[in-house]
């Protein structure tokens, strides 16, 4: 009989308690970016040493899609270049980078997922009409349903070769259990395994060996069965009370069923020797994962134990353990503030898949996270001087691969976000042979700007990305002001003026302020005058009628904004004649 190489319990439960780390999103946002100055943003990019313009993202990376028109989502089974994600009244399916592209109807409640290792058939337990549905994974048709009418709300699968493990019962009737069907057979007769239990247990089974426990019981304790006959012999019970488990989210088994691991909140993510019932290890501590762990999952082949996590803080994230050493290889985020489905996290590739819920907003998402299993590259990106808006400046950074090798030319996608929010691709850079790599830019505006650097990876290097956050200066401008020192009471009188910028730099358009300050004999008086137009070329005409005589301090005052500064000129004339 073929094994797979990892057998995981799936199942339903409702959102619990979060945890802390996370990042997304409905996929990295892409907005063209609003410009200031007309195209010296894109001149300017044009022109730098090895930049080139882009307006769109690279990759996909990291994604968080939207499942449009459902209600809950339960379970993912992924294979075969396809992800499979159970929702209340179909399934629905997506390629292997997030997309959706199809869906699958005529299903009553469909809960746990199962797929096979060649991702050719899957298998669905239908809750509402107790039975199991065979699917053909490439033209999504029902190929056998397989009736369990005597084994109500069948919820939880778990695939060994042509064994099937199924979790069944009603939360709270006491009449759940587990049982087994031989796929193999033209008419599959279901195999009693474990029965009165509390509702519809976890499940995990391989080799000889099939673990089961309860979600939603605190404590909550884990049985394991010697399957190798019929009927299944209990092995024993690991206690959740003396072993300080509550509700169980999780469970796994090794391929060959020597081990469980078990996904507890309280506890972590513990592995037990399925013959001597005793903890071996705990994959990580509760430093490096605050919150609560909520689904676990092996890599194909075995090499890697990747976990989700809900953050306490910032939404839910996932972590990748080395099974042989249980040292964390990688631990990723994402921005959205969605929680986690329990138990719905599956690998295929070298990418995990997960599901997430924002009931608040309505909005249900499949979570992507690329290459985690592969080893990691790292980018640094730093300023190489001080900033100004609409002025080059020039960013260094690094790309380092896992084996310190000279990685050779490779693409740099660099983007940019504004203080207020706006996110662009505003092009990429190649490295040098050693990875380092120059890019220059020039922000529009003024404020704290983040610039973020992004490689696509390898087929055997993850992607990696870095942010750095720069203090750019508002673009400095001057006025001036000329004319006439003196002039008379009730005579017209016009002064001219100019706004100008520092360097090669289009004047902005808009008005000064304007004002005047008369000092005489009768004391000092303000008065504001109408505000001067700016011309293209940042001329302006003041003209006022003093009258009475005195001293008096024409005022031009540009506000500045976004991209540039504020400056300010006075102007002193002696009008003579008048009361004063």
């Amino acid at each position: 009989m073929t094994r797979r190489s990892c057998s995981r319990t799936r199942h339903r439960l409702a959102a619990g308690t979060p945890w802390d780390h996370g990042v997304t999103t409905e996929g990295r946002p892409h907005v063209r970016f609003r410009t200031v100055i007309g195209s010296v943003l894109a001149s300017t990019m044009a022109a730098a040493a090895g930049l080139v313009a882009t307006t769109a993202p690279a990759a996909a990376r990291d994604t968080a899609t939207l499942i449009p028109g459902v209600t809950q989502l339960v379970d993912t089974a992924a294979g075969g270049g396809r992800v499979f994600v159970s929702t209340t009244d179909r399934i629905v399916v997506a390629d292997a980078s997030g997309t959706l592209t199809g869906t699958i109807t005529g299903l009553a409640s469909p809960t746990g997922l199962a797929i096979t290792p060649d991702g050719s058939r899957v298998y669905a337990a239908l809750s509402g009409s107790n039975e199991i549905a065979e699917i053909d994974a490439a033209t999504l048709a029902v190929t056998r349903r397989i009736d369990l009418s005597a084994y109500p709300s069948p919820t939880n699968l778990s695939l060994d070769g042509d064994r099937l493990w199924v979790g069944y019962g009603v939360k709270g009737s006491f009449v759940g259990g587990v049982l087994s069907l031989d796929l193999s057979a033209a008419a599959s007769a279901p195999v009693q395994v474990a029965d009165r239990m509390y509702g519809a247990p976890l499940v995990a089974g391989a080799g000889t060996t099939v673990a089961t426990g309860e979600s939603g019981l605190s404590p909550s304790n884990l049985r394991v069965y010697d399957v190798s006959t019929t009927p299944a012999t209990l092995r024993g019970i690991i206690d959740g009370s003396a072993n300080g488990l509550w509700d169980l989210n999780d469970l796994t088994i090794t391929p060959d069923g020597a081990q469980a691991i078990t996904v507890f909140p309280g506890s972590g993510l513990d592995v037990w020797d399925t013959t001597t019932l005793t903890k071996v290890r705990t994959y990580g501590s509760r430093s490096e994962y605050p919150g609560a762990p909520r689904s676990v999952v092996r890599s194909a082949d075995g090499a890697y134990l990747a976990a989700a996590f809900d953050g306490d803080t910032y939404g839910p994230y996932a972590a990748v353990y080395d099974s042989a050493s249980a040292t964390r290889t990688y631990q990723t985020t994402i921005t959205n503030n969605a929680t986690l489905v329990a138990g719905s996290l599956s690998v295929m590739g070298h990418d995990l898949f997960a599901l997430q819920e924002d009931r608040q907003r309505n909005r249900y998402y499949l979570w992507r996270v690329e290459g985690a299993t592969l080893q990691a590259s790292t980018l640094t990106l730093s300023p190489a001087g001080t900033a100004t808006a609409l002025d080059p400046f020039p960013l260094t950074g690094r790309l380092t691969l896992p084996d310190g090798t000279a990685p050779g030319e490779q693409p740099i996608e660099i983007s940019r976000t504004l203080p207020d929010g706006t996110t662009a691709v505003v092009g990429t850079v190649s490295t040098a042979a050693d990875g380092t790599f120059t890019a220059t830019d020039t922000p529009p505006v003024g404020g704290s700007v983040s610039y973020t650097a992004i490689w696509d990876g390898s087929p055997t290097v993850r992607w990696s990305k870095t942010t750095t956050k720069v203090d750019v200066a508002t673009h400095a401008t001057s006025l001036t002001l000329t004319g006439p020192t003196t002039g008379n009471a009730s005579r017209s009188l016009t002064l001219t003026g100019r706004l100008s910028t520092a360097g090669d730099v289009p004047t902005p358009a808009g008005s000064v302020a304007v004002w005047r300050v008369v000092t005489n004999r009768n004391g000092t008086t303000v008065l504001d005058l109408a505000p001067a137009t700016l011309a293209a070329d940042g001329s302006f005409t003041i003209t006022d009628t003093p009258p009475v005589g005195g001293t008096y301090t024409y005022h031009a005052r540009y506000d500045g904004n976004a991209t540039f500064s504020l400056s300010h000129v006075a102007y002193d004339v002696v009008i003579r004649g008048g009361a004063g």
